[in-house]
């Protein structure tokens, strides 16, 4: 193998172990910075597993009344 070949070779390693480092970081930052929204559920006990309804282990979520403004 050429010496220019090699130094191809590192240098293409060496990027595509930059874009996966940056990928990662990525996924950290989302993952410590977003809180998503509360989304509508089945709340533990009012869902049966026969009907196929499966409440949510533990919600983080208060439940919203009706008609109470949001």
């Amino acid at each position: 193998m050429s010496a220019f070949a090699s130094i191809r070779l590192w240098l293409l390693v060496g990027v595509a172990l930059a874009a996966v480092l940056a990928a990662n970081a990525h996924l950290v930052y989302v993952a410590t910075t977003s809180q998503p929204a509360c989304v509508n559920h089945v709340r533990q006990g009012e869902g049966s597993a026969e009907h196929g309804l499966f409440s949510a282990a533990q919600s983080s979520c208060s439940p919203v009344k009706q008609g109470a403004p949001s």
